[in-house]
């Protein structure tokens, strides 16, 4: 069979997400992987561990697709090693992935792999609360500037990489978080490429990725994903993801891995792996009723606005949305005209959609980003970000989407 040009050989994504990295014979024959709860792991010889201790310390180089043997479960283990395999097919482009216990926790261990003291990270914003935790009151006081400049705007974008001294990192988060503004991927790979420091560009994909966005192919170095929403998908787990381009660049990364020690654990590795196929099936249906729901909302009295890319008038966010994503996602905002108290009240009234914090989870879920994931920003960075207080952002479930649309009008209308 002739390759298809997906950079993973002669299968395509949604088989060899089921096929690869797994051999039946090493668990007895099982068609699924088992979980593997060690914490230690035999060797056959001392050379062995002597071999396998030069490679997880960065003593030796190893060999193209090499892996160390198995050590101790803070490095990795089986269920790691299996999950890393099989999520790499989901992005083209990637060669490598590492699992983390939180999607902090991949963005933070990616950080520190390419941070250095007196260095800049270029960053867009809005960005999820966290991520601009980590830089202003973690980095920061260790030497690392942040620079924030607003999503979509290319311009400035630009300036800002070419400007930035000691730059380490450009940093993505496209469709931003909560606006949806999107970031030419591309371009601000390319001014970056022509930095003279080189920066690792990353780009988080937790919004569209795997299925609707890749940026690998856009020039990106790092794809970091909370596989908390869209990989896992149920709301019942916490996961991170880093991926990358080449094999050097996941060594930096899992080497900071093993200092932290914050892998994600077996039993939650078994979990995301029987998720991973269902990926694609779940995104779709959700990326469906998102738009007909945002579509479906458009010129409501209660309402200034909806968000959602299908919806853009701007023509450089058209253009953005039309090259680089697939689909539009499973994510929309709305805007309502009575600001805070208008948006309190919607969420107060809504019954089937759920008023919870995180997104991509099979049920729908509503929250008022101003005053819990993006509370952390200053009122002048939430200005320029565009993060209101009349703002709700709504990740749609897979319910059907009649019943998800007549439990927001009956919620707006309940709005006095």
């Amino acid at each position: 069979m002739a390759d298809l040009g997906n950079g993973h050989g002669d299968l395509r994504p949604r088989t060899a997400v089921l096929t690869r990295g797994f051999d039946p014979s090493l668990s007895f024959g099982s068609a699924r992987p088992a979980v593997f709860r060690s914490s230690t792991y035999a060797f056959v010889s001392p050379e062995a561990a002597e071999h396998a201790f030069a490679i997880t310390t960065g003593k030796f180089k190893p060999a193209d697709g090499e892996r160390a043997d198995l050590i101790y479960s803070r490095f990795s283990h089986p269920n790691a090693e299996i999950l890393e395999d099989q999520i790499v097919p989901l992005e083209p482009g990637a060669r490598e992935a590492a699992v983390f216990n939180s999607g902090m926790a991949a963005i933070m261990t990616a950080f520190f792999a390419f941070a250095k003291p007196d260095s800049t990270i270029v960053y867009t914003t809005p960005l999820y609360g966290g991520t601009t935790g980590l830089i202003h009151t973690f980095l920061e006081p260790f030497g690392v500037r942040g620079i924030a400049v607003p999503s979509g705007d290319a311009a400035r974008i630009d300036q800002a990489i070419r400007s930035a001294r000691n730059c380490c990192i450009v940093y993505l988060e496209t469709p931003a978080n909560p606006t949806l503004i999107m970031t030419d991927i591309e371009r601000a790979a390319g001014t970056a490429l022509h930095h003279p420091d080189r920066p690792v560009i990353m780009v988080d994909n937790t919004f569209l990725g795997p299925s609707f966005q890749h940026p690998l192919l856009w020039g990106a170095d790092i794809v970091l994903y909370s596989a908390t929403k869209y990989l896992s998908g149920f709301s019942d787990m916490l996961g991170g993801v880093a991926i990358t381009r080449t094999s050097e660049l996941i060594r930096k990364i899992r080497s900071r891995r093993s200092m932290f020690g914050n892998i994600l654990q077996p039993d939650e590795c078994w979990m995301l792996d029987g998720r991973l196929p269902t990926v694609a099936l779940r995104m779709n249906r959700q990326s469906k009723n998102a738009q007909r729901i945002a579509e479906a909302l458009v010129g409501h009295k209660r309402l200034s606005r909806v968000i959602y890319p299908t919806l853009f008038c701007d023509p450089e966010q058209k253009r953005i949305f039309e090259k680089q994503c697939a689909y539009p996602g499973g994510i929309f905002s709305l805007e309502f005209k009575g600001g805070k108290e208008a948006a309190f009240e919607f969420l107060r009234h809504v019954r089937i959609a759920k008023n919870a914090v995180s997104l991509g989870g099979v049920e729908t879920l509503t929250c008022h980003p101003r005053s819990t994931t993006h509370s952390g920003m200053s009122a002048a960075e939430l200005a320029e970000s565009g993060v209101t207080d009349g703002l709700v952002r709504v990740s749609a479930g897979i319910e059907d989407w009649r019943d998800l649309l007549a439990d927001f009008e009956q919620a707006l209308a309940a709005i006095g």
